[in-house]
């Protein structure tokens, strides 16, 4: 089901009750490109499994087996028309916020919206200069995250729509913040108040594929990127990770991008050499690292031959859920730099994904002292990645 903006109907959150040891294991299970998938929901069926939901961005199924049946799955996996199986793995948002400071004496009270103020790392990839070609006006970018804050009134008016994966007759509301706080470091509206993103005047949609904790699974990512291709979003930030290799997950980039999305990727917050995280990993993104005020790399911010471009990730101030504002640290924080500059650039140009990221490369600005396999091709820069086409 979609969402398109009306007043938002916020989802209450409940006690989780107990859960008993599972008696059911749910698996991924991926069918050749060239083969039939009627053959293989006849295995499935014959080890007692039980179709989710299908995928057909990745020609499969999310299926539920008894557990007792797991010792007989091998069969399955060993069937010539299926290219993979696997479990419904986790995936996690990537940033850290701000802690609360302790109480102190009493402030006078703040107003309700503080005057609208430029984030440092908008301004050191030179977003306002760019703003003089180019605003993100009408670019469709999808945020695959924990939702949005549908009546933020710093991000309202560019919310365009959206979907909540994981419980199909609720709005993308955002229950934990991160999407938000992503939501308005790449578009957050040019209104005299709060914050102004990259790309102030994107169309944003929301898809809820995280939960309030922050975790996600593969199966959600991958019907959220399906909706994405689907309503036709051009460019999808993706502010999570996981060290664990997944077929499901690549397959549903690979064919997204094939289809005109450009993907635009967290790099991980190990702080340490070749630990670049899953999806960032995979060539067909642009991996995106952190850097701080002093144009240093992010002590947290993973590093490796994967990443394609750098940018601000630390003590970033943006929009939060309930109406808020927080400051955080992150590659989560780092990636809609990027994809803010790419909907800036898309607004005038249009073209392959891979030809996308090679313009943003391209106009990168060389950092002294960091190599590539912490800042890529650069930081990006906003205003040569609209002209650098």
């Amino acid at each position: 089901m979609s969402y398109s903006p009306q007043p938002a109907r916020r989802r209450r959150l409940g006690m989780v009750a107990r859960q008993a040891k599972p008696q059911t294991v749910q698996k991924i299970v991926i069918v050749n490109p060239d083969q039939d998938c009627s053959e293989v929901k006849e295995q499935i069926f014959a080890q007692h499994g039980r179709i989710i939901k299908e995928m057909p961005l990745v020609n499969g199924f999310l299926c539920e087996f008894p557990v007792q049946e797991l010792a007989r799955l091998q069969t399955l996996a060993e069937h010539p028309a299926v290219l993979a199986m696997e479990d419904d793995a986790l995936l996690q948002i990537m940033c850290f916020f701000r802690r609360p400071l302790a109480p102190g004496p009493a402030q006078p009270a703040q107003p309700a919206q503080p005057a609208q103020t430029t984030g440092w790392g908008v301004a050191r990839i030179h977003a306002p200069e760019a703003w003089k070609d180019a605003t993100g006006r009408g670019v469709k970018v999808g945020v695959l995250d924990t939702g949005i804050d549908l009546d933020h009134p710093d991000l309202k008016e560019n919310i365009k729509g959206g979907v909540n994966i994981l419980e199909s007759a609720a709005s993308p509301d955002d229950d934990n913040g991160h999407g938000s706080h992503v939501a308005g470091i790449i578009a957050a509206v040019d209104n005299g108040i709060g914050v102004v993103g990259v790309a102030p005047r994107a169309s944003l949609y929301a898809i809820k594929a995280f939960d309030a904790n922050g975790s996600g699974k593969v199966s959600d990512v991958i019907t959220g990127l399906e909706w994405a291709v689907k309503n036709g979003m051009q460019v999808v930030n993706m502010s999570f990770g996981s060290p664990q290799d997944s077929t499901a997950l690549r397959t549903a980039i690979t064919n997204a991008v094939q289809q005109g999305v450009v993907m635009v990727v967290a790099a991980g917050n190990e702080g340490k050499n070749d630990s670049v995280m899953y999806p960032a990993r995979y060539p067909q993104v642009i991996a995106v690292s952190a850097t701080n005020k002093n144009d240093q790399m992010a002590s947290f911010s993973s590093r490796g031959p994967q990443i394609g471009i750098a940018a601000p990730g630390e003590e970033i101030y943006s929009t939060y859920k309930n109406g808020g504002y927080k400051t955080a640290s992150g590659t989560s924080m780092a990636t809609p730099h990027v994809t803010g500059t790419i909907a800036l650039m898309l607004e005038k140009h249009t073209g392959a994904p891979a030809d996308v990221i090679k313009a943003v490369k391209g106009a990168a600005e060389k950092l002294p002292g960091l190599g590539p396999t912490e800042q890529g091709a650069g930081l990006v820069n906003a205003p040569g990645t609209v002209r650098n086409w």
